[in-house]
């Protein structure tokens, strides 16, 4: 694994920003107001020639015994425990805490390398780092994460203390966990990994950004993306919520499975089904995770009561597969990643071009299509040029006469000859000097 660098402090020294500029893109929500990053973010960066992970973490407030900011101080402290460098950012127009004198105590017991940032130093003069001295932590680092100021500096110490020919990490499978709030998403990112990664309370809406773990189970390598629960749109006031629900979002696009944890006691939702219209026009293979299942009173039909309403809210993407767990019991959770495996691996499958045209030309010719306007379809060839999701493009006379009905035969003439359960498939029609025409 590649080493970790943990950005801590307490709240609202810049965190956020740091990270954000170390990772390239905006990641982590930035506000001007304590609590707003809570659990641990994390994202991949390189630093020349170096890569590393960096772990952006909620402000730590040692004395405080809320609820909230007990939970927070766990989070960081799990990132301290795994980092190989930490930076402690203070805040350079305010005089020292006894917040950060707390930190930096804690810091130094941990044995590990610190680096103290001095952030929001926008004009540097040596008289702004003298009281820094004072944390014991050695020489401060000005920097303005803001304004990009002295992050390479920074950057040279933290990578300077990681070992040389680290071995780079292998490809890891990015499992994001979606759903409405309170669905137990938390929850059972916790029971996958096997401790608290993320806060669960019983709360709705604890989870605010899209965090990441890399963790390794049975020989098989993961990035979890625990991500905040998305509610439909008219109920999301708060700007933090809606930049939450935008990290959901992106967790879908630069996932490659997704698991759509859905509440059994409620039930498939409109907004459930909404979070997984997102999931299939992504083009991303998934899994929907039934939880709670602990709570439904059963008989002998209850699972196939479930599936027949599954089946009948979800006919955009009747290529489903389901599980029922308890995230709570762990009943049957131990299934739900090596279905995330399998739903991949479907996504990942390649047809060879001759056995796809032999069958894509033997349907056509068992049910020919129907002509349109005097026209009718002739399909020459196919081709599978990519997957995630398996994509098949038909060589044929006008793409405008490959009507839906058709596409879907075609559809289920592949699912039937290949196990495409799980993921989405897209046909592409090209006509003769034609742009393709998604389908």
């Amino acid at each position: 694994m590649n080493p970790l660098i943990a950005i801590v402090g307490r709240p609202n020294v810049g965190k956020s920003t740091l990270f954000n500029k170390i990772a390239g893109r905006r990641l982590s929500i930035t506000e001007d107001r304590p609590g707003v990053t809570r659990d641990r973010l994390y994202a991949d960066a390189e630093w020349r020639g170096k890569k590393f992970a960096v772990v952006d973490t909620g402000g730590i407030e040692l004395r405080s015994q809320d609820t909230m900011w007990r939970e927070i101080l766990r989070q960081a402290d799990v990132a301290i425990e795994t980092a190989q460098v930490i930076v402690l950012m203070v805040d350079g127009r305010e005089e020292l805490t006894s917040s950060d004198y707390e930190v930096a105590d804690k810091l130094r017991r941990s044995k590990k390398p610190v680096l103290l940032a001095v952030n929001k130093i926008d004009e540097f003069s040596p008289d702004k780092l003298f009281d820094f001295y004072a944390l014991g932590l050695g020489e401060p680092y000005p920097v303005s994460a803001e304004h990009s100021q002295g992050i390479g500096d920074l950057l040279d110490a933290a990578v300077a203390h990681f070992e040389s020919g680290q071995e780079e990490e292998a490809d890891r499978l990015k499992v994001a966990v979606v759903g409405k709030p309170n669905a137990g998403k938390s929850s059972l990112v916790n029971r996958l990994l096997g401790f608290e990664r993320a806060i669960v309370t019983p709360l709705a809406g604890t989870t605010r950004d899209a965090v990441d773990t890399p963790f390794e189970l049975d020989g098989h390598k993961y990035t979890l993306i625990d991500t905040a629960g998305i509610r439909k749109k008219k109920n999301v006031s708060d700007d933090v919520e809606y930049y939450s629900v935008m990290r959901a979002f992106d967790a879908v696009r630069r996932a490659d499975v997704c698991l759509a944890v859905i509440d059994s006691a409620e039930g498939l939702t409109e907004q459930d089904v909404k979070i997984l219209g997102y999931v299939h026009e992504q083009g991303k293979p998934s899994v929907i995770v039934m939880n709670k299942w602990d709570l439904i009173e059963k008989d002998a039909r209850t699972v196939q009561k479930f599936e027949e309403k599954l089946q009948s809210g979800l006919k955009f993407m009747d290529y489903y597969k389901s599980v029922y767990i308890s995230a709570k019991t762990g009943q049957r959770a131990e299934k739900v990643l090596a279905l995330a495996r399998e739903v991949y691996a479907h996504a990942s499958f390649r047809v060879t071009t001759g056995t796809l045209n032999e069958l894509i030309l033997d349907a056509v010719r068992a049910n020919e299509p129907a002509s349109f306007n005097g026209r009718r379809l002739k399909v020459y060839y196919c081709t599978q040029p990519s997957v995630c999701p398996p994509t098949f493009v038909l060589s044929v006379n006008d793409g405008e006469l490959l009507h839906f009905s058709y596409r879907r035969y075609l559809e289920n003439v592949l699912r039937r000859a290949f196990d495409f359960s799980g993921t989405p498939v897209r046909l592409i029609a090209r006509g003769r000097g034609e742009k393709e025409t998604a389908l």
